[in-house]
């Protein structure tokens, strides 16, 4: 059965249904996963080499997993900040990974437009909110030459949160409907020459060879990009980490509410609490709003239960309304949740396995939207060969260790979650920074 539609896959209603892989097949290159990473992969493969066959399947249907789910940030930064780069890959490294993604959220906006994809793009920046004195210290040396701190009345000018003492805005990110722009991909993919199979789930992927519940493919190059379904593949369950995050939609909000919230170039808003949380106002005129609010499942357990936990929704409502506590009686229309992929060192990346013809990429810890883009190109590139200088960013062939055996995997992600928790309370409650997010980062980051 089909989860609770997210808001994005209610609004775009029945999507073409395409049927599922008929039986064995040979093509050029397989990619398993019809979300964003997959399909611009296929996108950018057609136009290396336009007569290559190219096969994209999905074991639902496209945009099923997170592209179809998350709270449509498109943010020009990875996961693991800029000084974890510095740390891998030098201060130059880390320049390039940073210019890199700026770039490519004004490529993402580019392509939607170049391929007629009306996906509401408002490209307003984001608003990292400090609520707190501990959110203020850890956001105010952020700041950089572009990326720049606000004081109370600033930000209170970009969005009427409640306790605000400043925050930090962020002009590299734009706010789209990922519903539209996955469907759209998927049909600019086709019109390509590029076929999407869906209900096709991959059992093992081994060489050039994908087993799948449906038949065999045999392809020069196979990539991975189910993100934390990949899970379910044959030998990659310690791969990514299945972590929850749901989200609320608002009804379209009246005009005074609207006045009242801001966000009029519909800023992304967040605030600098380790327990994450992320909104946008939509072309409609909501409030969809997300958060962590459910557990890791032993096991990288993914169900629908947990995705549509009503005590879990009512943590993410709760944090909405602490928020902007006048919305107290407007209605929440939908209510939905999906999992992102986290590596053990919660820093994405894109590898390349040539000798056997697999190439993956994921681990986006939540902030895929653009990252899905620049993977897309970054293996497109790799696999035709072309010697593109997005072969060489940092990001590319640097594997993350694999997740411990349980119960060592579940007992060290609980205790990071408690310590997280711990942090935000303590800040609220203290006002100053809290040590014990440090004590967890190190554990997750080594």
């Amino acid at each position: 059965m089909r989860p609770a539609p997210s808001l994005w896959h209610d609004q775009i209603g029945d999507a073409p249904s395409r049927p599922a892989l008929p039986g064995d097949i040979a093509v050029d290159v397989a990619i398993v996963g019809g979300g964003f990473t997959g399909l611009w992969t296929a996108l950018y493969l057609k136009r290396l080499q336009p007569d290559a066959r190219v096969l994209v399947i999905d074991s639902a249907f496209v945009g099923f997993g997170a592209s179809g789910r998350n709270g449509g940030w498109c943010i020009g930064e990875l996961a693991a900040g800029d000084d974890r780069w510095r740390g891998l890959a030098g201060e130059e490294g880390a320049r390039r990974m940073h210019r890199a993604m700026v770039g490519t959220v004004d490529e993402v906006g580019r392509m939607a437009s170049e391929l007629g994809i009306d996906c509401d793009w408002a490209h307003g920046g984001a608003i990292h909110l400090a609520r707190n004195g501990g959110q203020e210290a850890r956001l105010r040396p952020m700041a950089t030459d572009d990326v720049h701190w606000l004081d109370a009345a600033e930000a209170s000018a970009v969005v009427g949160a409640t306790a605000l003492r400043g925050g930090l805005f962020d002009p590299h990110t734009a706010v789209l409907h990922p519903g539209k722009l996955v469907v759209g991909l998927a049909e600019a993919c086709e019109r390509s020459g590029v076929v999407i199979r869906e209900g096709t789930p991959a059992r093992r992927v081994t060489g050039g060879i994908v087993e799948t519940a449906n038949g065999r493919i045999t392809a020069d190059a196979v990539v991975v990009a189910a993100e934390a379904y990949g899970g379910t593949i044959t030998g990659r369950r310690r791969d990514l980490v299945p972590f929850y995050s749901l989200m609320v939609a608002t009804e379209p909000l009246d005009s005074e509410s609207l006045e009242r919230i801001g966000l009029t170039d519909r800023t992304a808003f967040t605030d600098a609490r380790y327990r994450v949380i992320y909104g946008q106002r939509t072309a409609d005129g909501r409030i969809a709003f997300g958060g962590r609010a459910a557990a890791y499942r032993y096991g990288s357990k993914i169900d629908r239960a947990t995705e549509e936990s009503a005590d879990a929704h009512h943590v993410v409502h709760e944090a909405l309304l602490e928020l902007f506590p006048f919305l107290a009686g407007v209605e929440i229309t939908h209510r939905w949740g999906g999992v992102l992929g986290v590596p053990r060192n919660w820093t994405p990346s894109v590898g390349a396995d040539r000798l056997h013809g697999v190439y993956r990429a994921g681990g986006y810890v939540g902030e895929g939207v653009a990252a899905a883009n620049l993977a897309g190109r970054c293996l497109a590139h790799l696999i035709v060969g072309t010697g593109d200088d997005v072969t060489t960013l940092p990001w590319v062939r640097r594997p993350s260790r694999r997740w411990p055996i349980e119960p060592l995997r579940w007992l060290g992600i609980q205790a990071g979650s408690v310590l997280f928790e711990l942090a935000d309370r303590r800040e609220a409650t203290t006002d100053r920074r809290a040590r014990e997010a440090d004590i967890a980062w190190r554990w997750v980051r080594r």
